[in-house]
Order: structure tokens, then C-alpha cells, then sequence
């Protein structure tokens, strides 16, 4: 075992009652893997992967420790149905060399969906921020049946050998809205002034510790910076972690941002913004606020190195990831034992959170085995009987579906067009904020070089090429093209007078002058490809639109990347008009194009445009599909060229063909 690279990441620490081997600690993320409130072998086999892989602290998902938190998805405590179940959990992630902790939460008024939570219960009756739920507001006896009920969920964790537990008390949940004056206008003694608003934790910190014992972990993760008016900053938040600390009860802190509003989207940072974005703020305030108690760091912390710089230079004790342990459950083994080239990197691109909150349950762009009980440091096991596989096409899909298809033992040999791997994937990530993308086709290379894959870089193979292989079977990861729209004159297509937004970023790309007039965006896509490229545009050019004949942008992306998109190109002045459609025969010639209202039919003419691009709904190209059937080859279609979606179904569907051979 190599420990040498990353010594203070992998040196022990106590907390609470609890000696743990590493700083590494899984941060609570829903899975959505219970099924009724039940406890799932799932959901069970997640955690103990992330054990497994050398995760030294795993938090879980939010838990039902509430008489009305009957949310299926939510593993219930309180009402005991799971009690064997939370002792098998507890015992599996013990014997795998972690320690378990539920986590502590109430969702209050916040609600992310697009309509109101008509059940919510909160500090106070004032709307949310952002689904304007406004709760029924709980009495004092409520709130102090509601300490008792959370009090004794805890005992029942502690009983079922839970290591402890973390309460969530930011992201505009419940304890956040009793935290701040814009959501507390209580005049009992759990408002008023900052030690009412924080009398609920303080006093449900307590009671837990007065329950389940000195050795129970109780850790805390706080608000640190909401964005709202009256809500709370970096002054109040130490504040509040002053007299929390002043208890004397947690074993832990950390901290979080944003609240359910429009600041919603720096919950969860993304490449679009610096690496690490929270730690010096998370050091500045648990420091000097709360001294001796060791601190967290969370927040686009991917690599090894930056966890063990964290821990090095002081800035935390322990380095909370969430995302990278979603899609490599083996992250810290492999940085431990020095193989780096074999960890699957976090993508950064929440597509995670976009599964969660879409009721998929939790999935990954580059991991398509979450949740498999086999999952932390995956081998997959040999073929029966060993083929010849050609792979047409080496993007995420064709690449994924080669090396999984060569580490079973097959003779895999795949064609790609382009000179370089990746596909669509490798445009996308020189765009601004996709750079994370490249890990997917970084791990892919060099997975399949290390299991003898034949490549064909640069080289389009047609159905005569691929039967003189005499293959036994085929894989199709050709991709797809964005359709032509319908208004602009079909000749124009031939001609190439007007690229899609792929073809313009990749003619752009080598010319940084700003160019004057104005680049028109005609959205009939809706995914985050476009909204990178748009931002590329506004380097390009002095001012851009966005043309779409939806009543938004970005419908395809979760709500927090959809935020994020919006924040980015108002900033940048890119100007969205929504709900048209161009009028046919554009006067590009004289920088004219027409548009009209699709409810109203109110017409209006953009000038001085200089530029037109498209993105569109894409078309699969499949047309090797039929000659290589017909031929008696066994065929599979993948990624874009089955039918076009996102990088998530690319990789699994590639997985998912690679291990059906």
C-alpha cells in the first residue's frame, strides 16, 4: 500500500467517540433507492461500496424521523418498520470499515418543484422563495413534540449501532428557516433575536447527546451564505456557529450555501466557476467560531490532491465529497494505494441531482453501476466465449462500451472518424464550465489501452470495411446530427451557409477576435451543450440572442443548472426571447431575421444580425444499422446513434451492450 502521495488525507482522526482511519467522508446525498419508506439491499449496498472503497464517514440521504415525513423515497426511523433493516445497514457498513451516520432534516416550506407543498410546516406562515409554499406555521408544543420525535429517532439509529448523526440545517430546510429573521417572525421563545432562532437546534443538540450518549456523533452542517435579504451572510452564520459551539455538543461542522430561491444553484458548485469555492470561507468561519471542533470542507472537491492539500495547510479536518463518491466508490483506495489513473472522475455537471429530483433515483454520468452491490473497484468478470467486437464510433458511448467489452476478455477494435476520442463530449468540454467532461473519455482511453484495444483513429469505416473483420458482433455509437430547420431554405443546407452550433463553435474556435453585430441562437434543444456554446458565443461576438419556442430555456436541465445557465448569460447580456418561432426565408444577407409570437403571432425583426446558429433535435446516424444486419451481423445501437439523449444514457448504454456480448 502506497500512502506516501497523500499522507495527511490518509492519517486518523477521532470524532466524537469514534477513531477514524482517513479524513475521507461521504456527504449526504439522496440516493431515492428506498422503496415505501423501506430500507433496500440498494440502498444498503451503496453505502457499504463507499465503506468499502475507503470512505472512513458516510452520511445518509435525509431520513423520516418526523410523524409526517411519509416521503417513499425517505428511509423511515421513527415509525420502526425498519428497525431490523437500520441494524443490518449499520452492521454492513461497520464490517466494511465505515462508520454510519443518518442525517437529521426537515424540507419546512422549501420545495424545488414547480408548484406549492399544500402539506409543509414551518417557523413561520411566509412563503418560500422559491415555490412560494407558504406552511402552516408550528405551534410551540409542536416544535417541541418535533424535538422528541427527531430525539428519538436518533436513540432508535443508536440502537440499531448508527455511529451518530449530522444535522442539515442549511439549503432553506426547516432548521435554516427558524435560523433566519426573513423566514422566523415567531414571537415565542424559538424567535425574536439570534438565541431564539437558534433555540431549536441548541436545545434539540442537547437532547440528542443526552439520549444516545457521549460516543454518539453529532455533527452539524450550517448555512454559511444564503443570498436573501434578511436571510443569512458569513457575519450571522458565526454568529449562529458561536452559540451552537457554546454548548459544547458538536462533534463536527460544515457548512453550505445557497436556500430554495434563485440562489438555489450555488448549492452544488459546477466548473463554471473556481475550483474549491468554499474552503477558505469554511475555514475563516468554523476557526474562528468554533475552535477544537473538527471542520469539514465541501465543494467542487474532486482530486486527491486538493483533499490533501485541505488537510495539509489546515484549511479543515475532513474532506466531505458527495459527487466523486458517486461516481467512484473506490476514490479513496485508489488515491491510497497511488492508482489515480484508475479513479472515475466526478463530472461536475449534476446530473446526479438532476436524476434525484426527476424521481429516477440517484444515476451518473460516469458511473453506470451505481448502487451495483459489486460496485466499489468493479472488475467485470470474463465472457464466456470470446468474440470479435468492432466499435464504429469512439465517443463516451463507443469508448465505453470497447473497454468494458475488452477487459471481459473479447478482441475489440474500434473506428472513429475524428483523430482524437470523445466524440460531441470532447467538443463540449472546451467550452466554458465542461472542461469536467474530459474525465469521462480520459478514463475511457486509458481503460481501454490498458485492455488492449485496437484503435482506429481518424478512420471512417463503411459496411464493406467492418465485414472484412468477419466480425461476430457490431456496435454502433455513430451519433447523431442536429436536424436542419424548417425555416431556413433546404438548398442552404447544401451550400453550408448556416452551421448548427456544434460545426460554429468548431469554425470559431480558432479565431478569438470579438466580431461586431449580433449571433442569433435558434433553441430547439434545451440541453446543456447549447448554453455553454452560447456563452462561447458572447466571446465571439458583441451581443447574442437566444431564440426558443419554449416558455424557458434550459427544459432538459435540473432546475439548479437551469439557474446557473440563466445567471451566466444575463450576466454576460445575452438577450432570451421566449415562446417564438423564426419566420421563414431569413434576410441574412441584410442582417434581418424575422421572428413571431407563437400564441400572439406579434412579429418582430432582429438587425445587424452577423451570425445564425441552430441547435436542434438531433437525428441518429444509424445508416450502417440496416447493410451490417442484413449481412447477418449481430448489431447494438448506443449513445446517439439509438436515439439521441444525454451523456448519462451514452455511457450506460455502451456499458449495458459491452456486457451483453
Amino acid at each position: 500500500m502506497n500512502v506516501t502521495a497523500y499522507p495527511h488525507l490518509f492519517s486518523p482522526i477521532r470524532i466524537g467517540g469514534h477513531l477514524l482511519p482517513n479524513r475521507v467522508v461521504h456527504a449526504s446525498t439522496s440516493t431515492h433507492y428506498a422503496q415505501d419508506g423501506r430500507v433496500t439491499d440498494r440502498l444498503i449496498d451503496y453505502y457499504v461500496n463507499r465503506a468499502r472503497g475507503g470512505a472512513a464517514l458516510l452520511v445518509s440521504e435525509p431520513m423520516a424521523m418526523l410523524p409526517w415525513q411519509t416521503l417513499p423515497t425517505r428511509p423511515q426511523v421513527l415509525s420502526g418498520v425498519n428497525r431490523d433493516a437500520l441494524a443490518r445497514w449499520a452492521a454492513a457498513v461497520t464490517r466494511a470499515g465505515g462508520a454510519m451516520l443518518g442525517q437529521v432534516q426537515d424540507n419546512g416550506r422549501g420545495f424545488r418543484a414547480g408548484f406549492r407543498n399544500l402539506a409543509a410546516r414551518g417557523a413561520s406562515a411566509l412563503p418560500d422563495d422559491l415555490s412560494w409554499t407558504v406552511p402552516e406555521a408550528l405551534t410551540t408544543d409542536e416544535v417541541r413534540a418535533m424535538i422528541d420525535a427527531f430525539v428519538e429517532s436518533c436513540a432508535k439509529l443508536a440502537d440499531a449501532g448508527f455511529a451518530g448523526v449530522e444535522i442539515s440545517a442549511g439549503h432553506g430546510h426547516l432548521f435554516h428557516q427558524f435560523l433566519a429573521s426573513r423566514s422566523n417572525r415567531r414571537t415565542d421563545e424559538f424567535g425574536g433575536d439570534l438565541a431564539g432562532r437558534t433555540r431549536l437546534l441548541r436545545v434539540l443538540m442537547r437532547d440528542i447527546r443526552a439520549a444516545c450518549g457521549a460516543g454518539f456523533i453529532i455533527g452539524a452542517k450550517l448555512p454559511a451564505w444564503d443570498g436573501m435579504e434578511n436571510g443569512i451572510d458569513e457575519d450571522e452564520a458565526e454568529a449562529i456557529t458561536a452559540l451552537l459551539h457554546g454548548e459544547g455538543v458538536m462533534d463536527y461542522l460544515t457548512y453550505c450555501w445557497g436556500s430554495h430561491s434563485d440562489t438555489l444553484y450555488t448549492h452544488l458548485p459546477d466548473n463554471h466557476g473556481p475550483r474549491m469555492p468554499y474552503v477558505e470561507t469554511i475555514r475563516r468561519l468554523g476557526r474562528s467560531a468554533a475552535p477544537g471542533v473538527p471542520l469539514g470542507a465541501l465543494g467542487l472537491i474532486t482530486d486527491p490532491n486538493e483533499g490533501e492539500r485541505i488537510v495539509r495547510d489546515g484549511i479543515a479536518d475532513l474532506v466531505m465529497l458527495a459527487r466523486p463518491l458517486v461516481t467512484d466508490p473506490a476514490w479513496a483506495a485508489k488515491a491510497r494505494d497511488g492508482r489515480e489513473s484508475e479513479i472515475r472522475y466526478c463530472v461536475s455537471c449534476n446530473s446526479c441531482w438532476h436524476m434525484i429530483t426527476s424521481g429516477r433515483g440517484l444515476l451518473c454520468d460516469n458511473n453506470p453501476r451505481v448502487g451495483a452491490p459489486d460496485e466499489a473497484d468493479w472488475r467485470p468478470e470474463p465472457a464466456a466465449v470470446r468474440k470479435r467486437v468492432v466499435v464504429v464510433g469512439a465517443g463516451i458511448a463507443g469508448m465505453e462500451a470497447a473497454w468494458v467489452a475488452a477487459a471481459r476478455g473479447h478482441d475489440v477494435q474500434v473506428f472513429g472518424a475524428s483523430d482524437q476520442m470523445g466524440g460531441k463530449t470532447r467538443l463540449h468540454a472546451m467550452l466554458p464550465g465542461g472542461e469536467g467532461l474530459s474525465s469521462i473519455y480520459d478514463y475511457q482511453e486509458l481503460a481501454a489501452r490498458r485492455h488492449g484495444v485496437t484503435l482506429h483513429l481518424g478512420a471512417r469505416a463503411d459496411a464493406d470495411a467492418i465485414l472484412a473483420l468477419s466480425p461476430d458482433a457490431v456496435v454502433l455509437a455513430t451519433g447523431s446530427t442536429p436536424a436542419w430547420p424548417d425555416f431556413l431554405p433546404a438548398d442552404w443546407r447544401d451550400e453550408g451557409l448556416i452551421p448548427d452550433l456544434r460545426e460554429a463553435v468548431r469554425q470559431l474556435a480558432d479565431y478569438p477576435a470579438r466580431n461586431p453585430g449580433m449571433a442569433v441562437v435558434w433553441d430547439a434543444d434545451h440541453g446543456g451543450f447549447t448554453y455553454d456554446a452560447v456563452e462561447f458565443l458572447t466571446t465571439r461576438f458583441e451581443r447574442v440572442t437566444i431564440l426558443t419556442a419554449r416558455d424557458r430555456i434550459a427544459s432538459d436541465e435540473s432546475l439548479m443548472v437551469r439557474q446557473g445557465a440563466y445567471s451566466r448569460l444575463y450576466r454576460r447580456g445575452v438577450r432570451i426571447v421566449t415562446s417564438v418561432r423564426p419566420l421563414p426565408a431569413p434576410r441574412i444577407e441584410a442582417g434581418e431575421l424575422a421572428y413571431s409570437n407563437i400564441f400572439s403571432g406579434a412579429v418582430e425583426v432582429l438587425t445587424d444580425v452577423a451570425f445564425l446558429t441552430y441547435a436542434t433535435a438531433r437525428v441518429p446516424d444509424d445508416e450502417l444499422a440496416a447493410p451490417l444486419r442484413a449481412a447477418g451481423i449481430e448489431v447494438r445501437t448506443v449513445g446517439d446513434c439509438k436515439a439521441p439523449r444525454i451523456v448519462l444514457t451514452a455511457t450506460a448504454e455502451g456499458y449495458r451492450a459491452a456486457m451483453d456480448l
